[in-house]
This record gives structure tokens, sequence and C-alpha cells, in this order.
């Protein structure tokens, strides 16, 4: 099968098909090419509903999941947003394909370059990426206008809250390692939030300072 075949035939059954709504977001899923973003030996699977498997114990997320925390984040266009996870770099493009600038942060050097080198080869010049913790968000290009954490955390990390603008959504999975709760806290003044429970979700744990530390359980 073609790939711009089984790219469409994933927006309409996965994306459109399960209430995504948001016309940027489902353009920008069109435009994509998710299978550059898996192993060769898994591009036939790229489409397909479920998460996939992109080494360093770390994941490339369900295509719906990816739909659905973008259009969480309620974007206008022109933003600047945080992007934690970089991981196979998918999420950093489709948010690229909306907001004029992303910062991602990605604490696993090898998944860091090999995103590079995908994001370069498909012209998705508007995303920064930094090797570091990603649990201390990127401070020096702060406030964004969305931070988006493809990583589920025991809690919602102090320095997210602190890089978020004003009126602008955080989107992360908060809650064990084994299942967590997709969440959307809103800033509301400077100190004021507002969280809102989206659904029920199971990433990979958010490791660093503020998440998890690697001898948790």
């Amino acid at each position: 099968m073609e790939f711009s075949i089984a790219r469409r035939q994933m927006v309409e059954r996965q994306i459109k098909g399960r209430g995504i709504t948001d016309p940027r977001v489902i353009d920008a899923m069109l435009k994509v090419p998710r299978h550059l973003f898996v192993e060769e030996a898994l591009q036939s699977q790229a489409y397909g509903d479920y998460a996939l498997p992109i080494g360093e114990k770390q994941t490339i997320s369900q295509p719906f999941i990816v739909a659905y925390m973008t259009e969480a984040l309620r974007l206008k266009g022109g933003e600047k947003l945080l992007d934690v996870g970089t991981g196979s770099g998918y999420q950093a493009a489709v948010l690229g394909q909306l907001a004029s600038r992303v910062y991602s942060v990605e604490r696993i050097v090898s998944l860091a370059r090999r995103a590079r080198r995908v994001l370069d080869s498909i012209g998705s010049s508007n995303i920064n990426i930094k090797v570091t913790d990603g649990t201390f968000g990127w401070e020096d290009q702060a406030p964004f206008d969305g931070i988006l954490v493809a990583a589920g955390a025991p809690s919602v990390p102090e320095e997210y809250l602190k890089q978020l603008a004003i009126g602008a959504h955080l989107v992360i999975p908060v809650g064990t390692r084994g299942a967590q709760k997709l969440m959307r806290v809103t800033r509301v003044g400077a100190e004021r939030f507002e969280e809102e429970e989206l659904l029920d979700c199971r990433f990979v744990p958010l490791l660093g300072q503020h998440g998890w530390k690697n001898e948790d359980r």
C-alpha cells in the first residue's frame, strides 16, 4: 500500500473518525510522513492504530493520541511551543505544521540525532532540539504559548508551570508509571492555574530531576 493512501486512511478512521475536528490538526496529520519516523522494518505498520517502538525503550505515540494532544493545546497559529520528549520527532513535526517555532527537548542523544536527521529531510526547519533533562523545560526560551509532554509524570513539574505563558495550555500525562490521566493545565493568571482531566492514557515515564528518578518504581 502506498504510504500516502495509508496516511489518508489513518486520518479518516483514527483521527476524524474519533472526533478530532480542528482542520489545522487534521491537515498536519495528513502532511507529516509518519513512516519516516520509524525504522524501515516497521514502516509498513506506521499508520496502524497503535504506538511503535523506536529504540531505547521509547515509543512513537499512537496517531490518535498525537492528534488529540495537539488539538488539546488549542493552537491558533504563530505560537512558540515546548515539546518535551522529542523521541522520534513525529510529534514535533506535527506541532511544527501549526506553530511558528517548536523547542523540543530529549534526554537520549541517539534519538535526538535521528529525529534531527528526519526533520531536516522533510524540511521542518522551525524545530529546535536540545539534549537535556527534559523535566527542566527550556528556560531561556520561555514563556511558551503551549507545552506538550509525551511522557508520564508523577505530578506536574513546577518548571513547566513557570514557563507557560498566561492563557496558554500545558498538556501532560500524570499518574503512576503504569497508567496516567492526560491533563490540560491552563495558566489563567500569574499564579493561577486550572486543571482538566481529558482521558486515560499510558506513556513511558518522564525521567529526570523533576519527574521519575531512574530508580523509582
